[in-house]
């Protein structure tokens, strides 16, 4: 066992207590919709060791990109292209957004009339590689935590073709449902419900389809657009305590609002806060817009930039590092999802825009 992999477990014993215990109680941002059940906090502290599905080669390297005749059967949803890649594209009176069929994730959410939310490289790699931007899912693992290196970072399924499965219409905007295939000896089942409207609302619905226990970890990896991220801040994490990727996972304690030139480490940022309390805000005066994330069942917050000087070894970010932030809904860390057989979960995520 490496150094570093002894700390971050002696860390997540010592902050289990704390993260076991319910998130404080927030207002709802406006139109938002209640959280779906999630799962009772886990008390183990190592997450299910997840094996190579031996059908994940075939589906990475295959190009089929469906949906089903029924869910594209409504009025300001089709399918296209965004940016060069298969998406889902929906139009609605309040807002636009394009969903990659290449890994189930967001590329764009763009208020009507204003800019979009999500960063998205334009140094991107051809396709299996991870689309570099949006909002990828990591899933069933967020990093490799509690993994060997036989599996891809962030998980299975960011790197598969999605499935358009439903499509349904509502007053205030249009919800679109997608799958990933099911992977051998994987007894998860996965799918994500987005809606776009006024805000941007995302639930990552997690199944236990199989007869035994599962501990896993999640995150929804958000890019935000940023005009300089050395000149934003983001509200909601003072006090908090953090475990720093760039200090071996040693936790640290948040003092004031998160901005890049943090005194105790400046200039890069690979944050996981453990029980974060589940609202964060983006202030961003470059661009003249906050951003506004409410989180329901994901307990953890991951604020992630490489910096100047990990970016240049970065081919899909580069000099481009200062055109986003990263900040994730996630259960990460000592943060841990436990499903029984037939249990499920909800990592649900809502992102507003207000002017400054």
């Amino acid at each position: 066992m490496s150094r570093a992999t002894s700390r971050i477990r002696l860390v997540l014993c010592c902050l289990l207590a704390t993260a076991c215990s319910g998130p404080e109680a927030r207002a709802p941002l406006p139109d938002a919709a209640p959280a779906p059940p999630t799962a009772t906090a886990t008390t183990v502290t190592s997450p299910t060791v997840f094996g190579m599905p031996p059908d994940f080669a075939a589906w990475q390297q295959s190009p089929a990109t469906t949906a089903s005749d029924t869910a594209i059967d409504v009025p300001g949803v089709r399918l296209g292209r965004f940016e060069g890649l298969d998406a889902v594209l929906v139009e609605t009176p309040h807002a636009s957004a394009a969903i990659a069929l290449f890994g189930g994730q967001v590329l764009s959410y763009v208020p009507r009339g204003g800019q979009d939310v999500f960063w998205l490289s334009p140094l991107r790699a051809e396709l299996p590689t991870p689309i570099r931007g949006g909002t990828p899912v990591c899933w069933p693992f967020f990093g490799r935590q509690g993994q060997g290196n036989d599996v891809p970072s962030h998980g299975f399924v960011r790197t598969l073709p999605w499935r358009l499965v439903a499509a349904r219409a509502a007053d205030d905007g249009i919800t679109v449902v997608l799958e990933p295939p099911a992977l051998q000896g994987l007894d998860l089942r996965l799918r994500t419900e987005v809606h776009v409207g006024r805000h941007l609302r995302q639930a990552l619905l997690t199944t236990n389809a199989g007869s035994a226990p599962v501990v896993f970890t999640e995150a929804l990896h958000n890019y935000f657009r940023v005009a300089d991220v050395e000149q934003v801040r983001v509200e909601g994490l003072d006090g908090r305590t953090y475990l720093d990727k760039n200090d071996g996972y040693r936790a640290h304690a948040q003092h004031g609002d998160w901005i890049l030139a943090d005194p105790r480490d400046p200039g890069r940022s690979d944050r996981t806060y453990p029980a974060a309390g589940g609202r964060y805000r983006l202030v961003d005066p470059g661009l003249g817009r906050a951003i506004e994330l409410q989180v329901e069942g994901g307990r953890s917050a991951v604020v992630w930039n490489p910096g100047a000087q990990a970016a240049a070894k970065m081919a899909d970010v580069g000099p481009h590092w200062r055109q986003f932030l990263c900040v994730e809904a996630a259960n990460a860390g000592p943060d841990l999802v436990a499903l029984a057989p037939g249990q499920a979960h909800a990592l649900v995520q809502t992102i507003a825009v207000q002017p400054l």
